[in-house]
């Protein structure tokens, strides 16, 4: 294991003035003092590439247009990133990926993989071969009650999993948006975000935070996907029936026209000895319960079976999606520099899985919702 303990040189591709995501990720990579941002290709237009550049303090020479430039430009330094962090819409996530692992920088992407099939199939493959590591930011799996569900149901607590409910509701695409909106825009666009809307974007935090707590395999999902906003590309509500290997069942539900709904991402998993609730907008706190016994809510931190999962600040003072965000990057941070994290990590491989779901459920929904296998679309 590395003794280095510097922080590591990182750039950004995409997340330039007015993204939301290249923000977060920035504050994440801060928040433990791990990384330190250096370079960065944060837009396609050189004006907002430089400005963005300017405003966070990289030197000039270091703010690139083209990302494959940053690539070959940085490798070739003695003091070159080791890591890059792509917080680009899903379309542009599979060229710069390829790029990097081939120079052999490990690669942060923000989740879905890519937008098309055929790119994580070949991303896959690419991220097999490299020496580079790669981290596919499900920030869910960073919350520190999430991990204690994962240990708890790993533990035997909830003895067979009988049962397992997924949500992921809001309402911020209630209404048509305009082309001001820049989030908005290239999420309902599929050319941009894939064939998938709302199961593409929010369904996948759902399905993978399911996949990561339980270690279920999909066995054939029934989905029904529906556009409810008149001329809108993709989906922006999907509800599906789930079977898993080895005979439990599940229920998914995500929509982004939930009129009330916020952020509402919810899991609940249920054995024949107990059941695990947690929600994304109470993030600390895990609700427990035994058949035959009071419930118990558990707390981050707190006492739990088994032990607890510790955060980074004590009991009682709330962690949220910030420092979750942060959790990830802390890890890969661990992994980059020789050491083994907590738990295993959003991968390719979680992507690739994501991106069969996605493939699943439309094709399930274009055939009336008939139950359809992960394997069924492998190749679409």
């Amino acid at each position: 294991m590395s003794t280095d303990t510097a922080p590591i040189r990182l750039g950004m591709v995409g997340g330039g003035q007015g993204a939301f995501m290249g923000q977060v990720h920035r504050i994440a990579a801060r928040l433990d003092g791990r990384y330190q941002l250096v370079a960065g290709a944060l837009s396609s237009r050189a004006d907002v590439s430089l400005a963005s550049g300017r405003a966070l303090g990289l030197d000039p020479a270091r703010v690139y247009v083209d990302f494959a430039e940053m690539a070959r430009s940085e490798a070739a330094r003695a003091d070159g990133i080791e890591a890059v962090a792509i917080v680009t819409p899903n379309h542009l996530h599979f060229a710069p990926a390829k790029v990097f692992l081939e120079a052999g920088i490990h690669v942060i992407c923000d989740k879905p993989l890519t937008a098309r099939m055929d790119e994580a199939a070949a991303l896959s493959e690419i991220a097999a071969g490299a020496e580079a590591r790669f981290l596919l930011t499900h920030t869910y799996a960073g919350y520190p009650l999430v991990r204690q569900a994962r240990a708890m149901v790993e533990a035997g607590e909830l003895g067979q999993i009988r049962f397992v409910e997924a949500r992921y509701a809001q309402d911020w695409l209630t209404e048509p948006t305009g082309d001001g909106n820049k989030q908005a825009a290239w999420r309902t666009d599929p050319a941009k975000a894939g064939a998938g809307g709302a199961i593409g974007d929010i369904g996948t935090h759902a399905w993978h935070l399911a996949r990561f707590v339980t270690g279920l395999e999909l066995e054939a999902v029934a989905a029904d996907l529906a556009a409810f906003v008149p001329g809108r590309r993709v989906d922006d509500h999907a509800q599906a029936m789930l079977r898993f290997r080895g005979g439990a069942k599940g229920m998914f539900w995500v929509s982004q026209v939930a009129v009330g709904s916020e952020n509402a991402l919810s899991l609940r998993v249920v054995g024949e000895k107990a059941s695990l609730e947690w929600a994304q907008e109470d993030p600390n706190r895990l609700c427990f319960a035994r058949f035959g016994y009071p419930k118990q809510t558990l707390t981050r931190g707190g006492p739990a079976p088994g032990g607890a999962i510790p955060g980074r600040i004590p009991p009682g003072h709330p962690e949220g999606y910030l420092e979750a965000f942060s959790a990830l990057y802390d890890d890969f941070a661990t992994v980059i520099r020789g050491g083994t994290p907590p738990v295993p990590l959003p991968s390719v491989a979680d992507g690739l899985d994501g991106m069969r779901f996605i493939s699943a459920c439309l094709a399930s929904s274009a055939a009336d919702a008939a139950w359809t296998t992960l394997e069924d679309c492998a190749g679409a």
